[in-house]
């Protein structure tokens, strides 16, 4: 009897350390998740894909790389130089994998962390070209229908002189539908026979098909302003999800602008007063009741924020400039993974915490850059249930 042997399909994300354009640009976070981590992810939803490796020279790298699901290849320093080409480390990982594990790739999927928006209908594709449709090396691809012209920009001008067509006949321009459809490389994912790549030491070679995808999601992140831009277009393109039960192990809130309206009430002696939702109140107690621990974190003084707390029966950390810092401290001697601590907050001070967590959320009215960072944000306002909305979530039919 004979046995059907799957592909041996290896993923290898190259992250290494030290980028100069933007610091730490591997594990930058957009909405919420590092770009390595995105790249994981989007690797490890395909069933086609056999496992997940990220070469990475890097602690932190290899550290967030692990906590994604993937695993590591110690990428050596000559492999890790602004001089070193991908194919090498590339050829490095299938080395490292295939000892490990004992099985020959069938096919080497190459993913740059890079391109945030790559989505594993994506990797898919280029799998799929290779396995089924016969290429020998496939590439994601957007749709491009522009005039491209090259020429020569002087030193310190805006014009460029001696401008000519490269894919067109200046002379002569062609509607958009007459004019043949033309691919522009998006560096996202390219998938390859393994031994082809050996042979040739080259990400093309043989059959090439492009594979097209979605032009809008078309973005490679080389300086701090793409990064930006990815972060802007995140809530956009990101499927919307919110968290489950089964994604979080610890809620924290943020107070001012999130348990309430951002408002305050201020009597003839200085004494504040501030208004909170009676369902929020209802949505910590089943937090709580459910074993998910709730901490209350505020930069504000008023000891209306500790009165609040003691009435919820949660811990409370207040009247700190270091939100992160304090965080921090927290999860860590609590034994949280950050990656599956929820964090609600409204504005720029919440952002540092963001950037700690698996889950930031943004609520409905939280500031532009706020929602630009969040993961994941309410349809209630800040003091309107945002609490309540949470645990529902969190708990479905429990709660």
């Amino acid at each position: 009897m004979s046995t059907f042997s799957a592909p041996v399909v290896v993923a290898v994300i190259p992250a290494r350390g030290g980028s100069k354009g933007i610091p730490g640009k591997n594990v930058a976070p957009v909405a919420g998740v590092s770009l390595v981590g995105r790249a994981v992810r989007a690797c490890r939803g395909s069933d086609r894909v056999t496992r997940v490796v990220v070469s990475t020279d890097a602690d932190d790298i290899a550290e967030e790389a692990r906590r994604h699901g993937a695993e590591t290849v110690v990428r050596p320093a000559g492999l890790a130089s602004d001089t070193a080409s991908s194919e090498s480390a590339l050829l490095h990982a299938l080395d490292v994998v295939e000892e490990r594990h004992g099985r020959r790739t069938d096919v080497l999927l190459f993913v740059q962390a890079t391109s945030p928006f790559l989505t594993t209908d994506d990797v898919d594709g280029v799998v799929g070209a290779v396995l089924d449709g016969g290429a020998d090396s496939a590439f994601t691809a957007s749709p491009f229908h522009g005039f491209v012209w090259r020429g020569v920009r002087e030193e310190g001008q805006r014009a460029v002189v001696a401008a000519e067509g490269v894919n067109h006949d200046s002379a002569e321009r062609l509607r958009r539908q007459d004019r043949p459809e033309e691919f522009l490389e998006t560096g996202a994912a390219y998938a390859m026979r393994a031994q082809g790549f050996r042979d040739h030491h080259h990400r093309f070679f043989g059959n090439v098909a492009a594979v097209p995808v979605d032009p809008a999601r078309t973005l490679e992140i080389d300086d701090p302003a793409d990064l930006e831009r990815a972060r802007a277009l995140a809530g956009l393109l990101d499927a919307p999800r919110f968290p489950t039960r089964a994604d979080v192990d610890a809620v924290v809130l943020d107070f001012d602008g999130t348990q309430t309206d951002d408002r305050v009430w201020i009597d003839a002696d200085g004494h504040e007063t501030v208004v909170v939702h009676r369902g929020d109140g209802m949505g910590i107690a089943r937090l709580r009741t459910a074993g998910v621990p709730v901490l209350v974190l505020s930069s504000e003084t008023n000891p209306v924020v500790s009165a609040r707390a003691r009435k919820l029966g949660v811990p409370v950390i207040q009247g700190t400039l270091s939100k992160d810092v304090e965080l921090r401290k927290w999860y860590e001697a609590e034994g949280i993974d950050p990656g599956r601590i929820l964090y609600a907050g409204n504005d720029v001070n919440d952002l540092p915490c963001f950037e700690l967590v698996g889950w930031p959320v943004a609520v409905a009215d939280a500031h532009d850059i706020v929602r630009e960072r969040a993961r994941a944000v309410t349809t209630s306002r800040g003091g309107h249930g945002v609490v309540r909305e949470i645990a529902a979530h969190l708990l479905g039919k429990a709660l």
